[in-house]
């Protein structure tokens, strides 16, 4: 990194840095981030000092937030199950992603402190890492040039980069030393590679090996117990849409496409939707209920007696969606109406459910693939919206139906994805190195 970007880049670590020591007030997304650092040096060098087996190699995982998660569960799934000699930490960047990792079959998880040069050392100091990998295109470049500068192996898993990206300009003369740096990186896709290697990976470290969530998301689907304590009370014999991951942005043109659609479905086959908010707060759930109130619907949180018959179920809670999709004759993922970006299509899609979403989705590899086989619809309006989920869900459950070739089509997607994640996780082996032979 130039002198100058490095001093700036410093600078507001520092401020970070001030700030966790100092807290800040409130529930928003930035004071829960800095909150949760508070202390997170302490606990790595406590963990250090009682679990850390300097004989055994470690690796190192960092995924910023959920999303980044699904991709690295999968290799720390492999690395468990193959290398019993290896310790595995795993660190975050957002607050969303803290109970997703505390299921993780990890050494160690907690939050990453901000980059700067002391929290590195220390982190670095108390892991002491065989191999540093990244999750998807996320690299911290001081993070990456003090553990390049001991030669920890530094890897980066699911790599992918949108074309267009904001990662050029300003953001790649801060990172194009940390992707130089990269022993190894699996990118997804040729395009993905070809647009990492203008950033500043060296082409001979890279190695399409796709991308990892397909697998992730097709374990999960499997495995799910649709009679066990979460979904058993949920099952019925209703067209369901499972709307997952929305922001108010996207629940306005769907509680009004939803109302056109209960209004016109048939007597015997009224749906039911299952919608679970990206942050369930109590501010972001009762303006649902007061809209199910008004439109005549009757309205359920998860878990509560008479859910099973409600026309809207309110998930109030997170970690639960990835199972909820078992129930979906359909889904819509949030996102498309928000500026956030589209969340995962692919969770609905490997139960065989046609996703719907809107306008903006461009920045998503999974939503574009998903449109080009058939397995999914966007849609820009409330109107256009309604207009695919009345196709999809007033057409009755037989197999001749639009929906359910569309879910035919969404769950071969995912199929053809399948096996990222061996290829990544030979990958993250070779910077490991080879197993210890017993004495």
């Amino acid at each position: 990194m130039h002198p100058l970007l490095r001093l700036v880049y410093g600078a507001a670590g520092a401020v970070a840095r001030a700030a966790t020591v100092a807290g800040l007030p409130g529930t928003s997304k930035l004071a829960r981030a800095i909150r949760a650092r508070r202390g997170a040096r302490a606990r790595f060098a406590e963990w250090a000092a009682t679990s850390r087996d300097p004989a055994r190699p470690l690796l190192w995982i960092h995924a910023p937030s959920v999303g980044e998660g699904l991709q690295a569960r999968p290799i720390l799934d492999l690395a468990r199950a193959q290398r019993d000699d290896v310790q595995l930490a795993y660190t975050w960047f957002s607050p969303s992603a803290a109970t997703f990792a505390r299921a993780l079959p990890v050494d160690i998880a907690d939050v990453l402190p901000f980059d700067t040069t002391i929290d590195a050392r220390a982190l670095l100091d108390a892991l002491r890492p065989t191999a540093l990998v990244f999750s998807k295109l996320d690299v911290w470049p001081i993070l990456a040039a003090e553990a390049h500068a001991r030669g920890v192996p530094l890897g980066l898993i699911s790599a992918t980069l949108a074309e267009g990206s904001s990662r050029r300009g300003l953001a790649g003369a801060f990172l194009r030393d940390a992707y130089a740096s990269l022993d190894a990186v699996g990118a997804i896709d040729e395009r993905d590679a070809a647009r990492l290697v203008a950033l500043g990976v060296r082409a001979d470290r890279i190695l399409v090996t796709g991308d990892a969530r397909y697998d992730q998301v097709w374990a999960r689907a499997g495995s799910v117990d649709r009679a066990g304590p979460l979904l058993g009370p949920l099952v019925a014999d209703r067209p369901t849409l499972v709307a997952g991951s929305t922001w108010p942005a996207d629940e306005a043109p769907l509680l009004a496409a939803w109302q056109d659609v209960v209004d016109r479905a048939p007597a015997a086959a009224r749906p039911r939707l299952i919608i679970a908010p990206h942050e369930p707060t109590p501010a972001h759930l009762v303006p649902i209920e007061r809209w199910a109130t008004a439109a005549t619907l009757t309205v359920s949180r998860l878990g509560m007696p008479g859910a099973r018959d409600a026309d809207v179920v309110l998930v109030d809670r997170v970690g639960v969606l990835g199972e909820l999709y078992a129930l979906a004759d359909a889904a819509f993922v949030g996102g498309g109406f928000h500026a956030a970006g589209l969340h995962s299509v692919l969770e609905p899609a490997a139960f065989g459910a046609p996703v719907c979403f809107g306008p903006r989705y461009r920045s998503s590899r999974d939503a574009a693939l998903l449109l080009d086989a058939g397995g999914g619809a966007t849609a820009a309006t409330a109107a256009e919206l309604a207009q695919t989920l009345r196709k999809w869900l007033h057409g009755g459950r037989g197999d001749a139906t639009a929906r359910a070739d569309a879910g035919r089509r969404a769950r071969a997607l995912v199929l053809g994805g399948l096996g990222a994640a061996a290829r990544s996780w030979a990958l993250v082996e070779r910077l490991l190195g080879p197993a210890a032979r017993p004495a």
